[in-house]
């Protein structure tokens, strides 16, 4: 007799608990604002700095190597002449034309093949 009583009790108890949560979505209370929320929402948007495109060893001319990182959009590059060497910022304003940096830095080309030009020395075609 017992067996035959807990199955109808059970489903009444399921469903008095289903009952219980008639909110489809969880309430949500913020106890702790963030204090700079209207700085942030005034904000100008940030942009992101350019992924890396392609990291390149390449081959001069006169048989030195330089270590060259391209970057998304064309419009940046890393230059070193060493491996470990002081890496050198290129920029351009717009994409396909001459990157450049103080000093007298400049180059163009893509990630096959560039010509270079270095402070205090002439222009060196590269190749990877």
């Amino acid at each position: 007799m017992v067996t035959r009583l807990l199955p109808p009790l059970a489903a009444t108890a399921l469903l008095a608990l289903a009952a219980c949560n008639s909110q489809s979505s969880p309430e949500v209370v913020d106890m702790n604002p963030d204090p700079m929320a209207a700085n942030l929402a005034k904000a100008a948007p940030v942009e992101l700095p350019p992924a890396i495109k392609a990291d390149k060893t390449m081959r001069c001319k006169d048989g030195s190597l330089v270590y060259v990182t391209f970057f998304q959009g064309d419009k940046q590059a890393v230059v070193r002449t060493a491996k470990d060497g002081t890496p050198t910022v290129l920029k351009s304003a717009e994409a396909g034309k001459p990157l450049t940096a103080e000093g007298g830095w400049s180059m163009t080309g893509n990630t096959t093949a560039v010509a270079l030009t270095q402070p205090g020395k002439g222009a060196l075609a590269c190749h990877a």
